[in-house]
C-alpha cells in the first residue's frame, strides 16, 4: 500500500470557458468539483492504475467533509485527521480559445500544534502498513516547517521510503528527514537555491515557470548525443555526467547535487520541454518524450510522482521507473482535470520515451 500525505488538501473547482476575459462576465461551459491537493492527486492516479493506496492528511469544516465524501465516492481509501478550521478551495479556469489555465489557490487553514501532533501520531500508526510514503504540496498556515522532516523520520524508523514534492523552505527543511526522493520542478529547484548560480553556459530559460510541465517535451529540444552518464558514474559538477549534459541542464544538476549533499537520496526534476532529469546515487538519467502533449498541465507533476512511487514499491530499476513516471506525467496533461491521466496516451507514449544515461 502506498500512503499519500496531503496536509493542505483542497476542494478543486475547475471551469471551462470559451474565451476568458478579465473584468467581464464569462459563461462557463463545464464545471468539475473534486477533492484535490497534490497528495490527493497522486492517490487518484495510483487508484486509477489499480494500485492500493491510502490518502491521509488534514481536513476540516464543510469543505473538509466534501473532500472526504468525494474520495469515498471515488473509491479511494482515506484516513484524515480532523482540524477545526475550514479546508481550502482552489479554482482553475481553462480558456479554451487560448489553451491556457488560470489557477487561484487559497492559502489554506491555520492549524494548531495539537492538530499537527495528532496527525503525526496517526501517521505513525499508518506508516507501518505502507510500502512507500508520498508527501506532497504546501503546508497549512501555522504548521511547523519541520513537518515533512518529521514525517520522513517516522517513516525511516519503519524502513519505509519517502518521496517529497514541495518547494521553498518546506523542501529544504524536508531534507533533515533524509527523504528517499525529492521531486521539484525546474522553477521550484531554482527558487529553493537562488544562491547557486547557473554555470556561465547554462540557459536561464530552462529554469523558467513556463517550462514546469514534465510532459511538454519536444523531440527537437536536443539530440540523444547529449545523453547523461550511465548509472554508476559520478554525478557531481565537473564529472563525466556534467560533461555529457547539455549546457542548459548543468544548473539543475548543480542544484540537485546540492540537495543530495543535504540529505536527499535522489532528486528528480521535471524540466518541461527538457524532459525529466534524475540525479541518483547510481548516476544521472534523463527522460525525453517523443512529442509534446497538449492540454492541461495541472497535476502532471503529481502523476509523475505516482510513477516514481510505484517504481519504489515494486523495486523497479531507475531507467524503467523514470520511463513510467515521465509517461504518466505526459498522459496527465491529456486529462481534463488533475488526478487523472489519459490511458491511450500513456500506452502510446511509454515505449517511445528515450532514457539517456541508461546502459
Amino acid at each position: 500500500m502506498i500512503l499519500t500525505v496531503t496536509l493542505n488538501a483542497a476542494m478543486d473547482v475547475t471551469y471551462w470557458v470559451d474565451s476568458f476575459t478579465s473584468g467581464e462576465m464569462n459563461r462557463v461551459r463545464r464545471v468539475v468539483r473534486q477533492a484535490g491537493g497534490k497528495g490527493v492527486n497522486v492517490a487518484r492516479v495510483l487508484h486509477g492504475l489499480g494500485h492500493e493506496v491510502l490518502a491521509t492528511g488534514l481536513a476540516g469544516g464543510t469543505t473538509g467533509d466534501l473532500i472526504l465524501a468525494d474520495l469515498a465516492g471515488a473509491g479511494i481509501a482515506a484516513d484524515f485527521t480532523a482540524i477545526a478550521a475550514e479546508s481550502r478551495s482552489t479554482t482553475v479556469v481553462h480558456d479554451l480559445a487560448a489553451q491556457e489555465a488560470t489557477l487561484l489557490n487559497e492559502p489554506g487553514p491555520a492549524v494548531t500544534p495539537e492538530e499537527c501532533a495528532a496527525f503525526l501520531e496517526r501517521f505513525g500508526e499508518l506508516v507501518g502498513q505502507a510500502s512507500v510514503v508520498v508527501v506532497s504540496g504546501s503546508l497549512p498556515a501555522e504548521a511547523p516547517t519541520t513537518m515533512y522532516a518529521d514525517i520522513s523520520g517516522l517513516a525511516a524508523k519503519r524502513g519505509v521510503p519517502v518521496i517529497v514534492d514541495a518547494d521553498g523552505a518546506t523542501l529544504l527543511r524536508s531534507l533533515d528527514g533524509t527523504p528517499t526522493i525529492v521531486k521539484p520542478n525546474a522553477s521550484e529547484l531554482a527558487g529553493a537555491l537562488p544562491e547557486l548560480p547557473d554555470p556561465p553556459s547554462a540557459s536561464p530559460a530552462s529554469a523558467s515557470p513556463a517550462s514546469a510541465s514534465p510532459a511538454s517535451a519536444s523531440p527537437a529540444s536536443a539530440s540523444p548525443a547529449s545523453a547523461s552518464t550511465a548509472p554508476g558514474s559520478s554525478g557531481s559538477s565537473g564529472s563525466p555526467a556534467s560533461s555529457r549534459l547539455p549546457a542548459e541542464l548543468l544548473g539543475h544538476l548543480l542544484r540537485a547535487e546540492h540537495l543530495r549533499d543535504r540529505g536527499a537520496g535522489s532528486v528528480v526534476v521535471s524540466l518541461g520541454a527538457e524532459g525529466v532529469l534524475a540525479v541518483t546515487g547510481e548516476g544521472v538519467l534523463r527522460a525525453r518524450l517523443p512529442y509534446r502533449v497538449e492540454g492541461n498541465a495541472t497535476g502532471a507533476g503529481d502523476a509523475l510522482v505516482a510513477g516514481l512511487a510505484l517504481g519504489l514499491a515494486e523495486g523497479t530499476a531507475w531507467p524503467e521507473r523514470l520511463r513510467r513516471a515521465a509517461a504518466l506525467g505526459a498522459a496527465a496533461v491529456a486529462a481534463p482535470v488533475a488526478g487523472g491521466f489519459d490511458e491511450a496516451v500513456y500506452a502510446e507514449i511509454s515505449p517511445d520515451i528515450v532514457i539517456e544515461g541508461a546502459s
